[in-house]
């Protein structure tokens, strides 16, 4: 599938900000299933921006800014072709696997944490993670505005509810475990209307297939709908924008997401 984005983030200050700094993991790589056609990143106001890599790999874009600031958009736009590898992820690697088991703050496990992965101990490491997918997908009820980007795995699993980002974490945590490497994923699901965020899925580490994606939002594995940009522990590591800012006073944030199927050209 050729995907189409139009990714854009606003932010507005009520009073002016002297300078900021934006850290932007929004820009996807390449890997099998996954090529890069065109992508461009992009700001309303001047200022400069420096490209790096992060200890996961990530593509990050710096942007900094002088004021005085009353309000900056941050645009992404894009088209990428992606394939569906029934959710294995062939990708250069960074770090060993071994690395993805450390909990963070976002997914310490607590005593329902640990209930939860014991329900599939019994199984072989695939089976227990496509079970644990579906059972989150089942028990799990998707609500906006009662978690945030603070909450922690085993927050949102004693409370039933969340988003995406809470699903990922439940996972992830849960994973880890059972003793299996799991990671945050970042990116886009095509869907039919625009969001008000990017995605979020998980990965986990299966020895005999490598890295294999599960998304319990929804309940399945990754297909030609998702596209995958950035990875890490949790949402802190891939979060799609993270930044800061002198002066400013109280900020209000605005995100649209649109990720469509793209239509390809015919050549002649």
């Amino acid at each position: 599938m050729r995907i189409r984005i139009d990714h854009r983030t606003t932010y507005r200050y009520d009073a002016p900000a002297s300078s900021l700094v934006q850290a932007l993991r929004v820009t996807p790589g390449e890997h099998a299933g996954q090529h890069v056609v065109d992508w461009r990143v992009d700001s309303d106001i001047d200022g400069s921006f420096h490209e790096s890599r992060d200890s996961f790999g990530n593509r990050v874009t710096m942007f900094y800014a002088d004021g005085p600031v009353n309000a900056v958009t941050l645009s992404v736009t894009g088209i990428v072709d992606v394939s569906d590898t029934a959710g294995v992820i062939h990708a250069e690697e960074t770090l060993p696997p071994a690395a993805y088991l450390r909990p963070t703050d976002l997914t310490r496990p607590d005593a329902g944490i640990v209930a939860l992965a014991e329900r599939f101990a019994g199984e072989t490491p695939l089976t227990a993670l496509h079970e644990l997918c579906v059972y989150i997908y089942s028990e799990m009820r998707f609500e906006v505005g009662l978690t945030n980007t603070g909450t922690s795995a085993a927050c949102a699993l004693a409370e039933g509810h969340g988003v995406c980002q809470d699903f990922a974490h439940i996972f992830i945590a849960a994973a880890r475990q059972l003793g299996i490497p799991a990671r945050y994923v970042s990116g886009h699901l095509v869907r039919d209307e625009a969001q008000e965020a990017a995605h979020a899925w998980a990965e986990a580490y299966v020895p005999e297939l490598g890295w294999v994606g599960f998304d319990p939002t929804n309940g399945i594995s990754p297909t030609d709908h998702y596209l995958r940009v950035a990875i890490g522990l949790d949402y802190l590591d891939a979060a799609p924008i993270r930044g800061a800012r002198r002066g400013g006073g109280t900020e209000s944030l605005e995100v649209s997401v649109d990720a469509a199927a793209a239509m390809r050209q015919s050549q002649a």
